[in-house]
């Protein structure tokens, strides 16, 4: 019988070490910095979705947040204990489900989600979108990084105007711009870097 590190994200943070994924760079994204920088958004209850080895989580906690990460590997997560312990700061660490979010209603501030959505099948985009959403705090703030179209066509490059349309019913955008990251792999890729707010008042 085979387990679940056979499969899917598991396996492949049970397969390679973390220097070896394109994605872990070893230091926080600089979207991220920025933001903090800019003060846009200060400390405060947070969530990370698909922290994966723990360097993003792991700088907002020691910049003050209150902090809770989840990825679907097991593997990750243990990743990002070892970090935590590390950088001696605390954590709410979870094994889950990003599309079944396992939070209550309106518990956090701020989501940082750097290359989650683009991983979400399409057939449950909307349903990861109201979790998101039911998790935040009404003008919560979601901070949404994802593959662009520039990188080239394919399932989960989005468009500028695929973005607005998937999530304008449940956030604000204020801030949509592309950017460009040399990953650990030394490719270039392309994102949209997105800055949304809850909306109050939701349309159905």
């Amino acid at each position: 019988m085979s387990s679940r590190h056979d499969t899917g994200w598991d396996r492949i943070y049970h397969r390679y070490p973390s220097k070896c994924l394109p994605w872990e760079l070893g230091q926080p994204r600089g979207v991220l910095v920025e933001l903090l920088d800019s003060g846009r958004v200060v400390p405060c209850k947070t969530l990370d979705l698909c922290c994966g080895a723990g360097t993003n989580p792991v700088y907002l906690a020691k910049q003050g947040f209150d902090v809770t990460a989840l990825d679907i590997s097991d593997k990750a997560v243990k990743y990002t204990k070892e970090k935590v312990r590390k950088a001696g700061v605390e954590m709410n660490l979870l094994v889950g489900d990003f599309v079944n979010l396992p939070f209550r209603r309106e518990e956090f501030d701020f989501t940082f989600d750097f290359g989650c959505f683009h991983h979400v099948e399409a057939n449950n985009r909307t349903a990861f979108i109201k979790g998101v959403c039911r998790v935040l705090k009404p003008q919560g703030t979601y901070s949404l990084v994802c593959f662009s179209y520039k990188n080239g066509p394919a399932w989960n490059h989005f468009t500028k105007e695929q973005i607005f349309e998937l999530f304008e019913d449940y956030f604000e955008i204020e801030r949509i711009k592309h950017i460009s990251s040399l990953e650990a792999d030394q490719i270039t890729r392309y994102f949209y870097e997105v800055l949304m707010k809850r909306l109050v008042d939701q349309r159905s």
